[in-house]
Parts: C-alpha cells; structure tokens; sequence
C-alpha cells in the first residue's frame, strides 16, 4: 500500500515537471523572438518590388515641316524704253497723205490744210504728194461745228489709215473760240482756229508715231 502511494506521488511529480517546462518555453520571450524570426518553412520571403521605372517620355513629334514659300513668280521682263531715236527714225520713214477734209468749207479747210504742212515739216514727218510717193499713212479728217452764243466750237475727228485702208489709229477733239465776223457756222471760225487744230493733230499723230517705234 505504501509502495503504490508513493507511484502516484512521483507520477504526479513528474507531470508537473512537464507542465512547468511547456510553459516555460511558451512563455519565454526569447524563445518566441527566436521562433519569430525564423521563416517559415515553403514560404519565400516577399521581396518589396523596386518603384516602377519612370516611364520614359513620350517622343516629341518633328514639328511640321514648314512648307516652302510660294515661288515668286519672275516679273515679266521689262519692255525697252522707246528712244528718242527709234522715234526720230520711224517718223522719218513715214510719208503722210492728207485726205480731203469733209464736212468743212473751202475758207476754213485752206488755213487748216497749210497749217498741216507746216506743222508736219517741223516734226520731220514728209507729206507725200498725189504722185511720186507712196504713202504709209493716209489721214482723213470729219470735221463738224456748234455755235454757242458767242462762241462757236470746231469738232473733229481724224482717222489714220494704212495704204490697204485698214483703221490704224483715231485722233479727236474740239477747239472752241469767239466766233469771227459775228456769224455762224464755218463763217465763224477764225483762221487760227484752224491753224490751232492743225498742230494740236501732227503732234498727235507723231507721238503715236513715236510709240510704234517699240
């Protein structure tokens, strides 16, 4: 009886002892550090992944090419001057033929037809006759007048011809002046007059000679 008594004292002995080691090691702080720190079988360590690279920028696109200017178109090339002379010479070339003046009298187309003559030799243009030259200009006059109170206004119009007959060029104008003697009519144009008229007509007619000349 005693010998059993004393087994289950020791047996009690001995389940204490192991109860105070379980706690112990449960218990002890190092004990839990050390198993805290240890990994944990099968399980890979997570590795903080690094930042995410900057994505690089994006690539600038090529500015617009620039488109070229527009081409400059070349200027037209410029026309020579007309020299006093290349005038001088075509008005040489030139034999002019004064037609019969129409709707003029005899008194007031007399001054007139002199004048022309005169005006034309002073600007080195030759009047060709009615036999000997052939004319390269043929100049017709259509003459006309209008009596103002006490004025009285010539009208004319002279047309430039060439030997075929085609129109080439057209002279026109007015000359008004006090009308002479008191009348009207052709009786009212004064000889200057005329003799006005009959320059201001050569001269016409040179210039656009002259411009022929380019």
């Amino acid at each position: 009886m005693r010998r059993s008594h004393v087994t289950t004292v020791s047996l009690l002995t001995a389940l204490t002892l192991a109860a105070c080691t379980s706690a112990k090691d449960v218990l002890e702080p190092s004990a839990i550090a050390s198993q805290s720190t240890q990994a944990v079988p099968g399980t890979t360590a997570t590795t903080t992944p690094p930042a995410t690279t900057a994505q690089p920028s994006a690539t600038a696109q090529p500015s617009a090419t620039a488109q070229p200017s527009a081409t400059t178109q070349p200027s037209a090339p410029a026309q020579p001057a007309t020299t006093p002379a290349t005038s001088a010479a075509v008005i040489a070339r030139t034999r002019l033929q004064v037609a019969p003046i129409v709707g003029a009298s005899v008194e007031a187309a007399t001054p007139l037809t002199a004048e022309l003559q005169t005006r034309a030799k002073q600007r080195g243009i030759t009047l060709a006759g009615s036999a000997g030259q052939t004319p390269t200009h043929v100049l017709k006059g259509y003459f006309s007048t209008m009596s103002e109170g006490k004025d009285t206004t010539v009208i004319y119009v002279w047309d430039v011809y060439d030997p075929a007959g085609n129109r080439l060029h057209r002279i026109n104008g007015q000359q008004k002046a006090p009308s002479a003697n008191g009348g009207e009519g052709w009786s009212a144009v004064a000889p200057e007059t005329m003799q006005t008229i009959a320059d201001q007509t050569i001269d016409q007619f040179a210039t656009w000679l002259g411009g022929q000349a380019g």
